[in-house]
C-alpha cells in the first residue's frame, strides 16, 4: 500500500481498529495522561526481561495517533534474527537499539481489542523456541488481567 503524494510504502498495514482501541485504551485509563500506576507496568516490564534473560522488555499501548511506552500485531512474534526480515531493515528502533531478536505478543482484552505489546529484545540473535512462545504469551495474559481489574476498580 503507499500513502497518497508518497512513492515508499507503508511500513505497516492501516489499523481498522484505531477508533475501537482507542476507547478502550480510555476506558481502561491507559494513555491519556501521566498515570502512577504506570510504575507497575515499568515493573512488569521488568519482570519480562528477567523471565526472558533480556537486555530490554517493552509494554506498548497504540492508539489511533500514538504509541506510548508503560509496534502492534494480532498473534504473537517470534524473530530469533532481525537481520533475516527485510521489513526491519533500516528500522531507526531496530537499529537504535541494536535489536537483533525479537519475542513479543499482543495484549489482547476480554473485548477481543489488541491494546498493544508486551515484547522481549535482545541484541543478539536467540533461539527462543516453543519455550519463548508459551513464556511471552503467558506473560501477556497476566497483563491484560493486571489492565482490566483497573476497570473494576474504577467502573
Amino acid at each position: 500500500m503507499i500513502p497518497y503524494g508518497t512513492d515508499r510504502p507503508l511500513l505497516t498495514p492501516v489499523d481498522r481498529d484505531g477508533s475501537r482501541r482507542s476507547a478502550r485504551l480510555r476506558r481502561l485509563g491507559l494513555g491519556e495522561r501521566a498515570d502512577a500506576s504506570f510504575d507497575s507496568f515499568d515493573g512488569f516490564a521488568g519482570r519480562v526481561a528477567e523471565v526472558t534473560a533480556t537486555p530490554f522488555s517493552i509494554v506498548n499501548f497504540i492508539d489511533e495517533n500514538r504509541q506510548f511506552f508503560a509496534g502492534l500485531h494480532t498473534g504473537a512474534l517470534v524473530l530469533e534474527d532481525v537481520c533475516d526480515y527485510p521489513r526491519f531493515a533500516g528500522n531507526p528502533v531496530v537499529d537504535d537499539m541494536g535489536i537483533r531478536s525479537y519475542l513479543g505478543a499482543p495484549l489482547i482484552d476480554r473485548t477481543g481489542v489488541a491494546l498493544g505489546t508486551v515484547c522481549a529484545v535482545d541484541t543478539v540473535p536467540r533461539a527462543w523456541g516453543r519455550a519463548g512462545l508459551d513464556t511471552i504469551k503467558l506473560l501477556a495474559g497476566e497483563f491484560v488481567v493486571q489492565t482490566e481489574r483497573r476497570e473494576a476498580v474504577n467502573p
